[in-house]
Formats: structure tokens, sequence, C-alpha cells
């Protein structure tokens, strides 16, 4: 059973920087897609980066540069590094888990970046 457990948000003031961490059960990397999303309050849910086991992320172009997405094998987790934070970047983020016609969601974590 795939279980997704996110960690990691808060307040933050602009320019500061995040980790997200996606602790993972029942998940083989190497055979899924890990990614992250982000809502924002009336709109709609949008893919922050994406990760296959051995291939190269991907990254939506508002946070390209700026955020980080990694996987530790040895922990079982997903990270998200954010960077210089922007308003903007105020969201729930979820954690997401695909392997075939099958996905998995974390409950998410709050982001809110305000001085």
């Amino acid at each position: 059973q795939v279980q997704l457990a996110e960690s990691g948000g808060g307040l933050v003031p602009p320019g500061r920087s995040l980790r997200l961490s996606c602790a993972a059960s029942g998940v083989i990397f190497s055979y899924y897609t890990m990614g992250w999303y982000r809502q924002s309050p009336g709109k709609q849910l949008e893919a922050v980066a994406a990760i296959t086991g051995g291939g190269s992320p991907n990254y939506a172009d508002s946070v390209k540069a700026r955020f980080t997405i990694s996987i530790d094998n040895a922990k079982n987790t997903v990270y998200l590094q954010m960077f210089s934070l922007k308003p903007e970047d105020t969201a729930v983020y979820y954690c997401k888990a695909g392997v075939a016609a099958s996905e998995y969601w974390g409950q998410g974590t709050q982001v809110t970046v305000s001085s």
C-alpha cells in the first residue's frame, strides 16, 4: 500500500528558502514518477516539479532555477528544495506518486510566503 506524507511547510518571508519532504512507503522510486504539485486558493492545481527514477527532473517555468526536486532512496523520501521564495509561491503543496494508471497523493503541507 502506497502512503505519502508531506512535511516542512511553514511561514517564511520573501527571499527565504524552505525544504519540503515527502516520506513515501510502498513506493519503488525506479518505477514511479514522483511529483510535487501546489494549489492556491481560487486557483487550479499546478504541477511544480517531477522526477522519474533515473530520469531528469522537470519543472514548471515559474519555479525553474529556484526549486530542486530530489530523491533520497535510503530514506524513501522525495524533497522539494525551494529558494528565493515569492509571495506567489504561497499554496498547499502536495506530493504525488504515479505508476501506469495509478496515482497516490499525500495530504499536503501549507507554504506561506509573506513578510
